[in-house]
């Protein structure tokens, strides 16, 4: 039986701390159509859903998805869960993806990995930031429908609200849980200090330097080791790993 499996990535304009970073330019593209370009190479994917808000700065967003090919979705800024779960509820998915456009240089193939890994390991979730050994701006998550939706149901806690899985991995086996069974996949090598995601103007930094020298077709471990190999990671090392996430834990009632 062939499993459809849809990823959606998560997109908008609103940032607080660098605000319409997704519409940043490189060259003359996007970094929406940096990251959507690549994630259309995945081969293990049976459509790709591009999830923004219903706020009107939003449109843009939504407009470029479909002008790119892409299927838009609009729905709660601040209920991520729902938004996400709306956007692929209709779809008869068996599986669902979780990526974020603030990650610009994604790797398909890393992608695909993690989703044959999951996949055929019969558990509920899986991603490689369980243990988080693989570089920010690397995450996959892939999980059951049937997962999502269960939290989309029982999640009350505003960081499980914000954000799509803390809800599934907070009740998983690998936190002590018992609804959900969960597996991490594995990388040998401690890379979690590497940021390829854009937080801050000085991640975007970063990977305009890595788009100019190496160009946007290289997997995550060629710029990896560009960036070790020519300390680019103290341009942005500073930053707090998932501080949106920790920012709502921090305000849980």
């Amino acid at each position: 039986m062939v499993l459809k499996t849809v990823l959606v990535t998560q997109a908008r304009i609103g940032s607080t701390r660098l605000p319409c970073k997704v519409l940043k330019k490189i060259g003359d593209k996007e970094l929406l159509q940096i990251h959507l370009d690549r994630l259309r190479k995945c081969k293990n994917v049976s459509e790709i859903v591009v999830a923004t808000t219903m706020n009107e700065e939003d449109d843009i967003i939504y407009n470029k998805a479909i002008e790119w090919g892409f299927i838009a979705f609009r729905g709660s800024e601040a209920d991520v869960l729902d938004r996400f779960y709306h956007s692929v509820k209709e779809k008869n998915a068996d599986w669902i993806v979780r990526v974020t456009a603030d990650c610009p240089l994604i790797d398909s193939i890393l992608v695909d990995q993690v989703i044959e890994f999951v996949q055929k390991s019969n558990n509920d979730y899986g991603s490689n930031v369980l243990i988080e050994n693989f570089p920010d701006g690397q995450d996959v998550e892939v999980f059951r429908f049937s997962a999502l939706e269960a939290a989309w149901l029982n999640a009350k806690l505003l960081s499980e609200r914000e954000h799509v899985t803390p809800y599934i991995r907070n009740n998983s086996n690998f936190t002590g849980g018992n609804l959900f069974k969960a597996i991490n996949y594995p990388c040998d090598v401690d890379y979690s200090k590497i940021r390829m995601t854009v937080d801050e103007e000085s991640d975007f930094l970063l990977i305009e330097r890595l788009i100019n020298d190496l160009g946007v077709e290289k997997t995550w471990l060629e710029y990896t080791n560009y960036i070790l190999e020519n300390n680019l990671n103290l341009i942005n090392s500073f930053i707090i790993r998932n501080e949106g996430l920790l920012k709502s834990i921090k305000n849980d009632k």
